[in-house]
């Protein structure tokens, strides 16, 4: 039997985005299950309400990205990755993380791998230089950079976000995905992906983006006094809130 599956990434605490996608992939019953693949928070400042949405779900299966870990590196005390006002975005945002979420975020796996007819799925959240060291951006992948990270991944298929736009490469060894920023975007859409694999093998990608109203979301950064908020809209939205 063929198997589809929806793969996000990169929500960054954007409820309304997140909420739109997951109605969308709900319209389609032949979809059986959803991979997010890190960063369900940071950025954006809806912390508790998209953990609280995504909790709400039994048919997502997560992997740890680079906020997400330094977020709770925060809540524990440990050093992070981040400097400056960055820092400052993050220890502002795990003030605010309610603690009930704290268990189910140290749970998320830095990497997760299954299978569908045949075909050994990867999911991280970006390259791993180390079990838990993301590599820099790569901002020009190809083809034969992904196959000489990957030689020695039995995987088919690789599922990757955290650079912020969409991939699609296939090889003679395996396909490379990237569904983009499903919460950080320079237009009000929220992107994600469809995989199909068929009963023999075959694969099959499409990417939608779903509008939404990101009016209240991003005039919030101004309301609640978001750490950096005039570098994050500009860089990661656009500066869309300066025509609202």
């Amino acid at each position: 039997m063929d198997k589809k599956i929806a793969i996000f990434s990169d929500i960054h605490g954007n409820v309304s985005a997140l909420q739109a996608v997951l109605d969308d992939i709900d319209r389609d019953p032949q979809i059986e299950h959803i991979f997010c693949l890190g960063d369900l928070i940071g950025i954006g400042y809806e912390t508790n309400e998209v953990l609280d949405l995504l909790r709400s779900r039994k048919d997502i299966s997560y992997v740890m990205g680079n906020h997400d870990e330094a977020i709770l590196d925060v809540i524990a005390g440990r050093d992070i990755y981040s400097s400056g006002a960055e820092r400052e975005h993050h220890k502002w945002l795990a003030a605010r993380l309610d603690p009930k979420f704290i268990s189910f975020m140290q749970r998320i796996p830095t990497s997760y791998q299954t299978n569908y007819n045949e075909k050994e799925l990867l999911c991280v959240h970006y390259h791993l230089q180390e079990p838990k060291k993301f590599l820099t951006v790569d901002k020009e992948p190809t083809e034969q950079k992904l196959d000489e990270l990957y030689h020695s991944s039995t995987a088919d298929i690789v599922c990757f976000g955290h650079h912020h736009v969409i991939h699609h490469f296939k090889t003679k060894n395996r396909l490379y995905l990237n569904p983009g920023a499903l919460g950080c975007n320079h237009k009000p859409y929220a992107p994600y992906a469809i995989l199909i694999i068929a009963e023999n093998g075959a694969t099959n990608v499409s990417f939608r983006e779903v509008p939404y109203d990101n009016e209240t979301f991003l005039l919030g950064y101004k309301k609640y006094n978001v750490p950096d908020a005039d570098y994050i809209l500009k860089v990661f939205h656009g500066n869309q809130h300066l025509n609202l």
